[in-house]
């Protein structure tokens, strides 16, 4: 008599099993006022806030949490926010959307379950953060890992283009401060040479640095080890421009004759040092340096960190200006941009029924995941603070 795996039940004809279609869930966003150190941002705008609200979704926001990015509580409430005082009430919200991730006095203020939106900025993180997370088992996504349909990261980058933008414009208002500058116009002015800008890194920040600086007339060199990004710099700005790799001569030859230099190299671990406290001894006096890169550490050998309400100091004669969070500068522009990006993935979680199926139906949603339930998924963090993880995908499919 044959043997056979299955019983005589299974062998039979079933029924068809149809997948049900996915109901739509409401959503209770609390967006709390930033306590983070000259962070300025809000996640959504009153424009975002009406599109919830519109769609049968409930926003709860803190007074005066717009107020630096020049959003009032009126316009707030009359996109339909629930707005006040109370703290508490905001971060006991289903969903909390911050910008800077919150403090563990906050985390403490959470219920839980709760589904935590915000940065990570994992430089400044300790071990109680993710301790504190899993205990709770929150399930927390973080802006910079979430990815787009192309493969990108839409927030790093929208970020950076502001960074990348800025840079130029700080280094024009530096040129002409009678305290330091030296009254040059940042431009081509007929008769007058063009401003020399030097830009190192050709990411993001280096290619919008080098589109603003082209744009007011600029004569830009950009240095870069990487040749795919030198390419792809030069056919996103649609010409040809000076593009180098770095060496040591012909970098030192480039800052002695520039006006600004641009910091603009990119990196998950410290930022590489490439211009020496020798090579700044070189520039003109009274040259700019607005080093982008500081976020990670800097990459002149003179930067130190300084803040948006002492942004310079002078070093060997050149104005240094080394803030990190650069996008903070501009908070309105900034929050506008946070807000186009994350609004539609909230209509998108809406939409497919709550945050565990649209995991499952978005990889780039999945892949911003670092804890679900109090697991923490994300192996770089988990080797960094040497803290047990698992593989999100072991566990959502």
């Amino acid at each position: 008599m044959a043997i056979t795996p299955f019983t005589k039940q299974q062998l039979l004809p079933q029924e068809e099993k149809l997948e049900l279609s996915r109901r739509k869930s409401d959503l209770f966003i609390g967006i709390p006022k930033e306590t983070s150190y000259q962070e300025r941002r809000i996640c959504l705008t009153p424009d975002a806030v009406n599109s919830l609200t519109f769609n049968g979704h409930r926003v709860m926001i803190e007074s005066g949490a717009g107020e630096s990015s020049s959003y009032s509580d009126k316009e707030y409430s009359a996109a339909g926010a629930e707005v006040t005082q109370d703290t508490a009430k905001v971060f006991g919200c289903p969903m909390v959307l911050k910008v800077g991730p919150p403090t563990l006095a906050e985390i403490a203020l959470m219920n839980n379950q709760t589904i935590l939106i915000s940065s990570i900025q994992l430089k400044t993180m300790k071990k109680n953060y993710f301790e504190a997370l899993s205990k709770k088992k929150i399930t927390a996504l973080a802006f910079e890992y979430i990815k787009d349909e192309d493969d990108s990261y839409p927030a790093v980058r929208s970020s950076s283009e502001i960074a990348g933008t800025a840079s130029i414009l700080i280094a024009a208002e530096l040129m002409i401060t009678n305290e330091f500058g030296k009254g040059l116009l940042f431009g081509n002015i007929t008769g007058v040479p063009p401003t020399d800008v030097v830009i190192l890194g050709a990411g993001t920040v280096g290619e919008f640095a080098a589109k603003t600086a082209l744009g007011l007339g600029a004569s830009v060199k950009v240095f870069d080890n990487s040749i795919t990004k030198l390419r792809r710099l030069q056919n996103n700005l649609n010409q040809r421009i000076f593009t180098s790799t770095i060496q040591s001569k012909a970098l030192l030859k480039a800052l002695r004759r520039c006006d600004v230099a641009i910091g603009a190299m990119s990196g998950v671990e410290r930022c590489p040092v490439i211009v020496t406290e020798t090579m700044v001894e070189h520039m003109k006096s009274g040259a700019v340096i607005v080093d982008v890169s500081i976020d990670t550490g800097g990459c002149f050998e003179t930067s130190e960190v300084t803040t948006h309400e002492k942004p310079t100091f002078i070093r060997s004669n050149v104005v240094h200006y080394c803030v990190p969070n650069i996008p903070s500068r501009y908070p309105k522009s900034a929050s506008l941009s946070i807000s186009n990006i994350i609004s539609p993935f909230l209509m998108q979680i809406a939409a497919d029924g709550g945050i565990e199926s649209a995991i499952r139906c978005d990889s780039g949603l999945k892949h911003g995941v670092y804890f679900y339930h109090g697991i923490l998924t994300n192996k770089v963090m988990g080797d960094w603070f040497d803290l047990p993880n698992n593989d999100i995908n072991l566990i959502v499919f």
